[in-house]
């Protein structure tokens, strides 16, 4: 096996990753309410807006980590 050709495939399976969320989070919002659970954090008053995501934030991220572990696992 060639020194780089084992850091090649990694970042080509993170490539595959972040292309399918991408697709979840572009078309997704229509089915799985992502950005919008019930935990986010939302302000709104009359010249300013908040959102800080925290549940979608913990759900993506256990999600992927189930995901890369499955991936990755030797």
């Amino acid at each position: 096996m060639l020194p780089g050709e084992s850091m090649g495939k990694t970042i080509i399976y993170i490539g595959i990753v972040l292309v399918i969320l991408g697709l979840i989070i572009h078309f997704g919002g229509k089915f799985f309410n992502i950005g919008r659970l019930p935990g986010d954090i939302h302000v709104e008053e009359e010249n300013f807006s908040f959102h800080f995501p925290v549940v979608t934030s913990l759900v993506l991220s256990i999600i992927l980590t189930v995901i890369l572990n499955i991936f990755l696992r030797r």
